[in-house]
């Protein structure tokens, strides 16, 4: 099972009059026991449980849960957690219940959840692992990105199948651009930013026929009020319930307000999407679990193919955010003229610094990085006594290619969430609803191909002589992929998760993007990587500015045969390896899938800098990383065609 349908299967649960009997049994199978193992459980052959009452199989789903009586769930979870069953059997979790009061644990590292009944469906998170699911701390306290990704689906699902035409390459582009816009009114209802409470979806619900069948003309001139200017509104003979939205724009609402036919299955599917309290939104993994929702491959694991934000940050702490927060130390606490100095002088940095992700899928990187660089900005603030002081960091400043589109609309909602939670924390939900209306035009996150584009057009090092990049947030020309930052200069920093996939895996189409990324500057890329094509461009990059960039990639880069291929290129005479992370296991959290085993390079110019090697728990520190990752060893082994022994060759 996956989590969206484990999210249907608690929803029925929690919804149906509690039954105190049939519990154990419902509960185990809302995460995949079958029929056979509940049957048998029931008759009593397998509840290997030393607990009255209690239920406990000796399964992958093994949990140790009990029905006790009012009141007493604190000590029936704590006789269950102290059972030699427990012990013996290596549960999972336990878990109590009295039908009012739901209480658990994972044993392994003690995460709990502990909530009402009827609120099981948005704290199920931390028992995902019942399934084999893997989780991340923010799925362990909120499941609403489960949630809502699940309900999208099954919306998703039901448009195309009411909508052939829109089912097809030439409309999908158009169908996922109309999923953009609704999460974002989903958003900005729950948050304020629009004027009053649920007005999206209340909207929806009394203004529209049961049958769904007038749904698109109602989302048609709702969509049309956002893309009307306060002027321009007393002659745009808007209906008067549209009256109530305001002007969004940044081309999120410009353009054609053509959408999908509606029936009742899509209706409700649509008003229960509006039912979630989307303030929950962590914009840092939604972003790639939502772009399930659009990508048939993907759909089978709804959207838990995201990669944690801890992995995020073995990329990103050693690349630019550790420096950060090391001169926010040495700053000091702003008690004296010359602690506000250096604090000052780091947020002036802060202004400057672009993040730039050339594979940026649904933004997961550049989120993570913006929203770091906020709560050192936050803290710098805090010190200098100016908490009030509207953020210097510019959303512009954190760039992206991504050649899905819908995941590239997602990189940019995400972004646009993360700006206004941002806003919101640090400086307060007033001025944060002020300022994000209406949306900023400019296009930050370039629909591409990495491999074919430009990477010193779409993140310039200087902004000097760049032309502005189209006009709107949602629609650029594809021969205008520049646009000027907001703060010249700065400092620049590459990062991401490129593409892997072997020679044997690539496309003849990627094996064309992977000579043109190399451009003859190695004598075939037949047998290279897809993922050293980001690293060649990284190369270029770097070489032309005083940038730095960081990847994840498959270990393979640095073993064997490519070491020789592709490295002397990638080096040269003027970089170096800054710091690695040698192979580790970099797995999603997809029930059941296996981990691939990559590394982490990061790669600037030659300098007299320290460098790092992360490897199990210890930092080693080096003058210098070879391309095998070894500190202090700069040899190559090659392959050749010449007998080096002097005896005869075979």
């Amino acid at each position: 099972m996956h989590a969206g349908e484990i999210e249907d299967e608690i929803c029925k649960l929690a919804e149906a009059p509690f039954d105190a009997a049939e519990f154990p049994y419902q509960f185990l199978q809302a995460f995949g026991v079958s029929d056979a193992a509940v049957a048998k459980l029931k008759a009593g052959r397998d509840n290997k449980s030393d607990v009255p009452g209690g239920v406990l199989q000796r399964a992958r789903n093994n949990i140790h849960l009990k029905v006790c009586p009012p009141g007493e769930v604190a000590a029936t979870l704590d006789a269950l957690r102290d059972s030699e069953a427990t012990k013996k059997l290596k549960a999972k979790y336990v878990l109590a219940t009295d039908g009012e009061i739901v209480a658990a644990e994972r044993l392994r590292d003690g995460a709990p959840l502990a909530c009402a009944y009827k609120d099981l469906p948005n704290h199920f998170g931390v028992l995902l692992d019942l399934a084999g699911i893997s989780t991340t701390p923010k799925i362990d306290e909120n499941t609403f990105d489960i949630r809502a990704t699940n309900k999208l689906n099954k919306l998703y699902v039901e448009l195309r199948r009411h909508n052939p035409e829109w089912d097809t390459d030439a409309r999908r582009q158009d169908l996922n651009h109309f999923f953009a816009r609704l999460i974002f009114c989903f958003f900005a209802e729950d948050t304020g930013i629009f004027d009053g409470v649920r007005l999206f979806t209340d909207t929806l619900e009394k203004y529209t026929d049961r049958t769904g069948a007038d749904v698109h003309e109602l989302l048609a001139e709702l969509f049309r009020a956002m893309n009307v200017r306060n002027e321009d509104r007393a002659a745009s003979d808007l209906r008067p319930f549209a009256l109530k939205f305001p002007y969004v724009n940044g081309n999120l609402f410009s353009g054609s307000t053509d959408t999908p036919k509606f029936n009742q299955a899509a209706r409700i599917h649509l008003l229960a999407v509006g039912s979630l309290n989307w303030k929950l939104v962590n914009p840092d993994i939604f972003g790639s679990m939502i772009q399930a929702v659009a990508d048939d491959e993907e759909r089978g694991a709804l959207g838990m193919h995201y990669t944690s934000v801890p992995n995020i940050l073995k990329v990103l702490n050693p690349l630019f955010l550790d420096d950060l927060r090391q001169k926010l130390q040495e700053a000091g606490d702003g008690s004296t003229p010359a602690s506000k100095g250096q604090l000052k002088r780091l947020r002036d940095r802060l202004a400057r610094i672009r993040v730039f992700d050339p594979a940026c899928g649904s933004g997961n990187f550049l989120v993570i990085a913006y929203k770091e660089m906020r709560r050192i900005e936050a803290v710098i603030n805090e010190r200098r006594g100016e908490r009030d002081l509207p953020s210097v960091i510019p959303s512009t400043n954190f760039r992206g290619i991504e050649i899905r589109h819908f995941a590239a609309e997602v990189a940019r909602l995400a972004l646009i969430i993360a700006k206004f939670q941002c806003d919101a924390l640090h400086i307060g939900d007033l001025f944060a609803r002020k300022q994000v209306l209406p949306l900023d035009k400019d296009n930050w996150i370039t629909c591409g191909n990495a491999l074919r584009l430009d990477w010193l057009q779409i993140c310039p090092p200087t902004g000097t002589g760049v032309k502005v990049a189209g006009d709107d947030l949602f629609n650029t020309p594809k021969d205008q992929v520049e646009i000027d930052f907001e703060n010249v200069g700065g400092e620049t920093y590459i990062c991401g998760n490129p593409p892997y996939l072997g020679s044997q895996d690539q496309s003849a189409e990627q094996k064309e993007e992977l000579e043109a990324a190399w451009d003859g500057a190695i004598p075939s890329t037949r047998s290279a990587d897809y993922v050293s094509g980001w690293f060649y461009k990284g190369r270029q990059y770097v070489a032309a500015t005083d940038a730095v960039f960081a990847f994840v990639t498959t270990n393979s880069i640095n073993q064997g045969r490519q070491v020789a291929l592709i490295w002397p290129a990638i080096l040269g005479d003027n970089l170096e390896i800054r710091f690695a992370k040698p192979s580790f296991r970099w797995s999603n959290l997809a029930s059941h899938k296996a981990a691939v085993i990559v590394s982490i390079i990061g790669v600037g110019k030659r300098s007299s800098l320290l460098k790092y090697i992360f490897d199990d728990g210890q930092v080693l520190r080096t003058d210098h990383i070879g391309a095998y990752l070894i500190p202090k060893h700069d040899v190559i082994v090659v392959s050749s065609r010449n007998v080096l022994s002097g005896l005869t060759p075979m």
